[in-house]
């Protein structure tokens, strides 16, 4: 029975003894390489190292003065059979709010990997030698940044509708840029892994989500990131408002034409309401109400040509006739300004106004026939100056013309 029990009594002793080689919090510490050149995603070193116990980890490199540079910062690790692998482009996180990230200089660093569990065991061990070699570049600066304006209001009234974003780059590099709701944690992408060359650079920004939705107004903070082939990370922040955006809108509520039978020569006179059933004002500008125009005219080319089409979004009523040749830019050949004031009493008196949510106005428009037709289908519709056409061909009257 002695000899039987010894051995076992032994092999008691021993477990524990095994127990505690096997739970060391940190071993197997080794680079991937000895050598690094930084130029992208394809020029990467591994840093591994094997966790035996719960522990905090830190990873950083020494340079031949003593000066650290931290990859991981106690991060907590759970024991795995498998190596935990950091792959390590050569750039390193600065603090600086500009300067993100930086390429370290040329040079030989020492990687040191330090392992701590909570009941306070500490284990630290050097991967070994790393250096770094032609990594000697300027970082990617994003100079002369500008927006403007820094306040827009994108409602389709041609006014500080979008905003435009310029910078400079001294070096090519791959760029994002983000938006921030004013919440802090909404996040839109603009521009996304967009590889630009070092010149002047523009982005147009609309106040929508890439999905074409109109965002809520509100201070919006952007973030630009630029990063070059080398590692180096740079970022410039700012602040774009949104005020008084929202989806312009009309609709026409009422039309009607007379006298539907006339004479070559007389005037037919077109009744129109138009309501504001958006959230934002509109713009308008033209005839206004009460303007006569003979078959034989164009918007364009009436009262010196004041009346022709502008950018900028203005909004007009108009009418038009079925057999009508001129298309493109000649439909609607007879347009008026949707108002209800006066012209004296418009925004501008006698060259704009603006029709406001909830408000409607009635026009009256006169048209002397002269076109040559025993038969004429007249409609109306809306324009909206460089945008389109709505309510297209609406209300058709058919008049009649004698000789």
């Amino acid at each position: 029975m002695k000899r039987t029990i010894v051995p076992i009594l032994a092999l008691l002793l021993a477990l524990p003894l095994a127990g505690c080689g096997a739970s060391q919090p940190l071993s197997n510490v080794s680079l991937s390489q000895a050598l690094l050149e930084p130029h992208g995603d394809t020029s990467r070193v591994g840093i591994s190292y094997r966790i035996g116990a719960p522990a905090k980890v830190w990873i950083y490199l020494q340079d031949e003065k003593g000066g650290r540079y931290v990859l991981r910062d106690g991060e907590a690790r759970t024991p795995s059979s498998e190596p935990y692998t950091l792959s390590f482009d050569g750039a390193v996180p600065t603090g600086d709010p500009v300067l993100v990230r930086r390429v370290l200089p040329s040079g030989a660093y020492q990687v040191i990997v330090r392992a701590q569990t909570a009941d306070g065991r500490e284990q630290q061990a050097s991967a070994g030698t790393l250096r770094i070699q032609g990594a000697d570049t300027p970082p990617p600066l994003i100079e002369d940044l500008a927006v403007y304006p820094e306040v827009i209001s994108p409602n389709a009234d041609g006014i500080d509708d979008v905003a435009e974003i310029t910078y400079r780059l001294p070096v090519t590099a791959t760029v994002d840029i983000t938006l921030t709701a004013p919440d802090g944690t909404t996040v839109y992408p603009f521009v996304t892994n967009d590889k630009e060359e070092p010149i002047l650079q523009k982005h147009v920004w609309n106040g929508k989500t890439t999905d074409g939705v109109l965002l809520p107004d509100g201070a919006y903070s952007y973030t630009i990131t630029a990063r070059d082939a080398y590692g180096n990370v740079v970022q410039r922040r700012g602040t774009i408002t949104i005020s008084g955006s929202g989806q312009p809108e009309a609709t026409i509520t009422y039309s009607y034409m007379a006298p539907q039978s006339l004479m070559l020569g007389e005037v037919l006179t077109v009744t129109l309401r138009v309501k504001n059933t958006g959230d934002v004002p509109i713009r308008t500008y033209g005839p206004p109400s009460g303007f006569e125009y003979s078959t034989k005219d164009v918007f364009s080319s009436v009262a010196g040509g004041q009346y022709d089409a502008k950018s900028g979004g203005f909004w007009r009523v108009g009418v038009d006739w079925d057999a009508n040749s001129g298309g493109g830019p000649k439909r609607y050949p007879f347009r008026w300004a949707i108002s209800p004031r006066p012209p004296e009493q418009w925004k501008v008196p006698g060259v704009e106004d603006e029709l406001r949510p909830g408000e409607e106005a009635t026009i009256i428009g006169r048209i002397r026939v002269e076109q040559q037709e025993t038969k004429m289908g007249f409609y109306v519709g809306l324009i909206q100056d460089g945008v389109g056409f709505f309510q297209d061909k609406t209300g058709r009257t058919i008049v009649k013309v004698g000789f």
